[in-house]
């Protein structure tokens, strides 16, 4: 499978202004779905998949790694994956995600509905919204991630929007690396259910093993 296609119909789209656009770009789009096999193949093909010993953003340590960022480097598959999520999900006012991880697969969700997107970010240890980003009262809002393993960054994020007395209408993702269902009262979709083995830091077989840990991801 070709993933780095064109992704609008022949002729292209007239130029539409603003959120006109947007929704012109959302029913113009083809591109090819990827079922949960060619996905996880993807991630094989562009080095996203890693074995080793890694702390995931949770705290846990695990043998394998789920890096996103080496498959959202590629704008059109980036897309794709925002497409599929979206297409999962009620449609929101705006999508929200955490930075880091998040923000490119939320911004391509949120370009899928045409809505705009807002992103959070830790600040003395806490998610805050930063940047100007604004939560009107009562909009719905759609949380976004890239992997989740326990949900702990998602609902902190849905706790942004919640204080902000927004609506959640669902939450998303490309892998959902959990060991048991996840469950934030509302719609979840994720494109690749994969649980992968996961360990306490004080009860890690790889710890014991003496392999050399690894922290990968976006989170200090």
């Amino acid at each position: 499978m070709d993933y780095v296609q064109d992704i609008y119909p022949a002729g292209g789209t007239p130029a539409l202004p603003g959120f006109q656009l947007a929704m012109r770009l959302r029913t113009s789009y083809t591109a090819t779905v990827m079922n949960p096999n060619e996905l996880l193949n993807l991630f094989r093909e562009k080095g996203a998949y890693l074995e080793g010993h890694f702390v995931l953003s949770s705290g846990l340590h695990s043998s394998n790694y789920m890096q996103c960022a080496r498959i959202l480097q590629f704008p059109s598959i980036a897309e794709t994956l925002g497409h599929q999520i979206a297409d999962g999900l009620p449609t929101p006012d705006f999508v929200l995600s955490p930075a880091l991880g998040g923000i490119i697969i939320g911004h391509e969700v949120a370009r899928a509905y045409g809505v705009p997107f807002l992103f959070c970010e830790r600040e003395d240890k806490v998610f805050r919204l930063r940047r100007g980003f604004e939560i009107q009262q009562g909009q719905h809002v759609v949380v976004i991630e890239d992997v989740m393993t326990t949900g702990g960054s998602t609902r902190e994020t849905i706790a942004v929007a919640q204080q902000a007395s927004a609506v959640l209408a669902g939450t998303g993702c490309i892998v959902d690396r959990s060991l048991s269902p996840l469950d934030f009262g509302v719609p979840f979709h994720s494109l690749l259910k994969l649980p992968l083995a996961q360990y306490k830091p004080d009860d890690c077989v790889l710890c014991r093993q003496g392999i050399p840990v690894i922290k990968p991801g976006s989170r200090k």
